[in-house]
């Protein structure tokens, strides 16, 4: 079972142990999600509704299906909702254009995959995680993590491949892949 899984059968279990868990490791992915939707101004408020319904229909979960997915739909449709509760009768377009993808869950997807990627990572072992987010994150090459590190670029290399293909089987065991992640799930 992965982190996500893990966290979402405590929660439906009613462990407030698992609630903080969650928050510190999906919070800020889904406060990124939530600001393009409604803006920055009022992405934490759409945030602690979000969290607040997770922790009211945890016993909703599915743990055979993926939790980011599941907490993505969730932030989805509170933010649907904030949208619509806006006093001004109109909604931009474009906003309208972001939060609506083929089926209206496009972009959670894309959150929620890297939601799940960012949750992988951490089960990596440090020097390969470090060397993945340098290359990934950080835009280096392998010659500059090589002399950052101030490792041979043959170690850089064989870390990047192992911890490649480390995160591909996690995220395989995981069942995730993009695109996937919330469509045809549970949801709340």
């Amino acid at each position: 079972m992965d982190l996500g899984q893990d966290i979402g059968v405590r929660l439906a279990r009613g462990d407030d142990d698992a609630l903080e868990e969650c928050y510190a490791l999906y919070g800020s992915s889904v406060l990124a999600y939530l600001g393009r939707l409604v803006g920055r101004d009022e992405a934490e408020d759409v945030l602690q509704r979000t969290f607040l319904d997770v922790w009211r229909h945890a016993d909703r979960y599915d743990a055979e299906q993926s939790f980011s997915g599941w907490l993505f739909t969730i932030a989805h449709r509170r933010a649907v909702d904030h949208l619509r509760r806006r006093r001004p009768g109109v909604i931009p377009v474009e906003v309208l254009r972001e939060v609506m993808g083929d089926d209206g869950r496009e972009t959670a997807d894309r959150f929620a995959w890297a939601a799940d990627v960012r949750a992988a990572l951490l089960r990596l072992p440090p020097e390969q995680r470090e060397t993945i987010e340098m290359a990934y994150f950080g835009d280096r090459t392998q010659r500059e993590i090589s002399r950052e590190l101030d490792v041979p670029l043959g170690t850089v290399k064989a870390r990047m491949a192992r911890g490649t293909r480390a995160l591909g089987s996690l995220l395989r065991a995981h069942g995730a892949s993009p695109g996937d992640t919330a469509r045809g799930r549970g949801g709340q």
